[in-house]
């Protein structure tokens, strides 16, 4: 049985070349390298599953960067017709291949406000008012709602802003051993 036809993809001159300098580039990123080999087995042949199966990849991959150059066509003629420089077309190019955004919601703590957190966590909590030697994760959640850096802050959230940041433990000591005389 026959199905449609494969839905096709029509490179110009100009953009065959640029694609291939993007794949000829030493420094280009593998996954941008790999989406225009992609798009340029595709303008040879439009088969999705001989695309796949030559370059390793899987159909539904193969659609989607099949697919999402077909949505960018029109953007792409117009800046053929606006003679854009070829350091604009490829710029271009490479934000037409490039990720997508992933889903999910914003983060609910800036970077300034996590920085703010961390320079707390760095003060004695004597100067703070607090009567602890060290803080916890529960007294400093208080403290900087107390200080208005944020609004809402679990303990356990306190702690993974400061676990992030911490070194991984030395292999060798970092102070010079005393060496009996």
């Amino acid at each position: 049985m026959s199905g449609p036809p494969p839905a096709t993809i029509h490179l110009s001159t100009r953009q065959r070349a640029l694609l291939e300098q993007i794949r000829h580039r030493q420094t280009a990123p593998q996954r941008l390298v790999r989406r225009v080999l992609v798009l340029l087995a595709l303008a040879a042949n439009p088969c999705l599953q001989t695309t796949a199966r030559d370059l390793g990849l899987n159909r539904i991959s193969v659609r989607l960067w099949r697919d999402r150059w077909r949505a960018a066509a029109e953007e792409l003629a117009q800046a053929e017709k606006d003679d854009l420089s070829d350091q604009q077309f490829l710029g271009l190019i490479a934000g037409i291949l490039d990720d997508a955004p992933r889903p999910g919601g914003p983060a609910t703590f800036s970077p300034e406000q996590i920085v703010q957190i961390v320079a707390v966590a760095c003060e004695p909590p004597e100067k703070s008012g607090r009567p602890i030697s060290h803080w916890t994760h529960r007294e400093l959640a208080d403290e900087v709602k107390k200080r208005q850096i944020v609004k809402h802050i679990a303990p356990r959230t306190v702690g993974r802003f400061l676990k992030t940041g911490r070194p991984a433990a030395a292999s060798q000591p970092l102070l010079a051993q005393c060496q009996p005389t």
